[in-house]
């Protein structure tokens, strides 16, 4: 089991801690919903160091980025960052992760903690023919992700730069706690706004406390996983190994939109047959109509008991107080406004399919 470079930190504040994709990671300090809560109303932070960082440098850096990744990383200029997926050959998706272009010829690839080995493989196996320079750092570098509508004020004296000045998905590498060059981006997962600070990890624990000390007046404080989760599931983001896998292709999924046409890419040509062509299920969204909680796998069924799809995420939500979830169902029954029931044991709930996201904040 790994630890991050604030493991015993969060030991010492007395978090949960529980493995979580071969890391000692905290689940929870105070409980899930006043954690997220906090976020939701003013400013925590989340220790999300296990995330994989993988450097592309050199002449060949935007020709692999473009072959691996399913968006259009020619259109980053420095500064910017973008969502994206790594397709596989089989129409389905290796990861998701976030691209940033750090300067010409230099782009950092964010990926998903459980996938680390695999997609640094993935990578490497199409940088054969391409010959772009490779660097996992994923071990030297420490992630700390300050959300909430307080986060700028609350972390304004902690930088020389002006925190409002920097737009959503776009970063700047400045001063921070200390950090002589820390990555500042305006991303995240939670849908209430904040940054996510990238140092090294001797940086980590100095970074962590003098946030702390900056953010004591705004009612700061540390937040688990679990509330990351039920955060992030509030905006309807995608989930790898819930909502997405290597068989949910991006179309199914309703990330048309990070998937251009307009280059080629990995099995490009069979996801835009595929666009073309319609798709056979979609990812929906749906709030529970009575009381239940949606979990992970339960059948979704229509009004005569027939399985047309699963759930792939479910929480009882914190800010609405009612159950939803997100899952695939037949195309038939994707359109907003359609009742659906979810399987829960011998029960079947009714619910509809609403849009994205949930929480409108």
């Amino acid at each position: 089991m790994k630890n991050t470079a604030l493991t015993h930190v969060h030991e010492a504040l007395g978090a949960k801690m529980v493995p979580f994709a071969g890391y000692n990671m905290p689940v929870q300090y105070e409980g899930v919903t006043a954690e997220h809560l906090t976020v939701r109303s003013g400013v925590g932070v989340f220790d999300v160091s296990h995330m994989g960082e993988f450097l592309v440098e050199g002449e060949n850096a935007l020709a692999l980025v473009q072959k691996v990744t399913s968006n259009d990383a020619s259109k980053l200029t420095i500064g910017d960052a973008q969502y994206s997926c790594f397709p596989n050959d089989k129409g389905g998706i290796v990861d998701d992760l976030i691209c940033y272009k750090v300067k010409e010829h230099t782009y950092l690839l964010v990926v998903n903690a459980s996938n680390i080995e695999k997609d640094w493989n993935w990578i490497n196996k199409h940088n054969e023919t391409i010959g772009a320079e490779l660097k996992d750092i994923s071990d030297t570098y420490s992630l700390l992700a300050i959300q909430g509508p307080k986060a700028i004020e609350a972390m304004q004296s902690l930088t020389s730069i002006d925190l409002a000045e920097i737009p959503f998905y776009k970063f700047r590498i400045a001063d921070f706690a200390g950090a002589e060059h820390a990555i500042i981006s305006a991303t995240g997962y939670t849908g209430s706004g904040g940054f996510e600070i990238y140092v090294k990890n001797e940086l980590a624990e100095q970074v962590w406390n003098k946030v702390f000390e900056a953010g004591a007046d705004y009612g700061i404080k540390p937040i688990g996983l679990a509330a990351r989760d039920t955060l992030r599931l509030e905006m309807g983001y995608c989930l790898y190994g819930n909502d997405i896998n290597e068989t949910t292709s991006p179309i199914e999924a309703g990330l048309g939109w990070i998937t251009k046409f307009t280059k080629d890419f990995i099995n490009s040509d069979n996801l835009k047959a595929q666009k073309e062509a319609g798709v056979t299920k979609k990812l929906v969204a749906f709030e529970l109509t009575e009381r239940g909680i949606p979990r992970h796998d339960y059948p979704i069924v229509d009004a005569e008991g027939n399985e047309i799809g699963i759930v792939t995420s479910g929480t009882m939500s914190p800010s609405l107080g009612k159950g939803i979830g997100m899952g695939y169902v037949q195309k038939e029954f994707s359109k907003t406004g359609t009742e659906i029931f979810i399987q829960v044991r011998k029960k079947a709930i009714p619910a509809t399919i609403v849009k994205l996201p949930f929480y409108k904040g």
